[in-house]
């Protein structure tokens, strides 16, 4: 199956304490259905010091569940479903289901 949510893509939170919160995909997990985004669900960890790294309480964003995401539509921002398209050249393409617009380059 072709992946609706890439690493790099701008999303929507749609559910949760950051709802209504867009963000960057910074890493996605498939086998856990979840993707870490830069600036949402952020969350602090008490940590020991240890030789590279110094001790204390951290912030650090934590994974959300993909069902809890929605690509944010390149035209205007709002959140979109994905659908895909074959372009003339053959290449699968993913394409806002909001305004048509290519998410893909």
């Amino acid at each position: 199956m072709a992946a609706k949510i890439k690493k790099g893509d701008k999303v929507v939170v749609l559910a949760g304490r950051d709802k209504g919160r867009t963000g960057e995909v910074v890493q996605v997990m498939p086998r856990e259905t979840r993707a870490v985004v830069r600036g949402v669900n952020v969350v602090k960890r008490h940590t020991r010091q240890t030789g590279q790294q110094e001790g204390g309480i951290i912030s650090k964003e934590a994974p959300i569940h993909l069902s809890n995401l929605a690509i944010a539509d390149p035209k205007d921002g709002k959140a979109t479903r994905v659908g895909f398209k074959t372009l003339d050249d053959g290449r699968k393409v993913r394409v806002a289901k909001r305004s048509g617009d290519l998410i893909d380059g």
